[in-house]
C-alpha cells in the first residue's frame, strides 16, 4: 500500500539564498559575497539577499551570485565550482530542478600593506 502525499511543501525564496550563500562561501578562493542592491530581493531586509539574487519559474532556480575572490585564485576555476556546488546542495537539500547559476565576479580582495607583517632589515 502507497502513501499519498498529506498535503504541500512551501520552500521560502530565503531558504534557497541561504543555501546558496553558504555553499558559495564553502569555495576556496571565495572572500565573500559583494553587497548588490537591486532586484525584488531587496525587498528582504533580513540581510539575507546580499550577493545572492534568486528567481525560481516553472518550478525551476535561477540565481545570480556576486562575489569577491581573493588574490591569486583562478577566477574560472572558482567560478566553476561555485555554479556546481550551489546547483547540487539545491538539487540535493531541497530537490528543485535548477535552470542556471550566474557568477558576476566583483573584485578581487585586496590586501592592505598595513595588514602585511613587517620586513625586518
Amino acid at each position: 500500500m502507497t502513501k499519498k502525499p498529506q498535503g504541500m511543501i512551501t520552500i521560502a525564496p530565503e531558504v534557497l539564498m541561504t543555501i546558496a550563500r553558504l555553499n558559495t562561501l564553502s569555495i576556496p578562493g571565495v572572500s565573500s559575497l559583494s553587497i548588490n542592491t537591486g532586484g525584488v530581493n531587496r525587498l528582504f531586509d533580513k540581510g539575507l539577499s546580499e550577493g545572492v539574487h534568486i528567481a525560481v519559474e516553472d518550478n525551476k532556480v535561477y540565481a545570480d551570485i556576486f562575489v569577491i575572490l581573493k588574490p591569486d585564485t583562478n577566477v574560472i576555476e572558482a567560478s566553476h565550482a561555485i555554479q556546481h556546488q550551489v546547483s547540487r546542495a539545491i538539487s540535493e537539500m531541497v530537490g528543485m530542478e535548477v535552470g542556471k547559476i550566474n557568477i558576476h565576479v566583483e573584485d578581487i580582495e585586496i590586501i592592505s600593506s598595513a595588514a602585511a607583517p613587517a620586513a625586518s632589515i
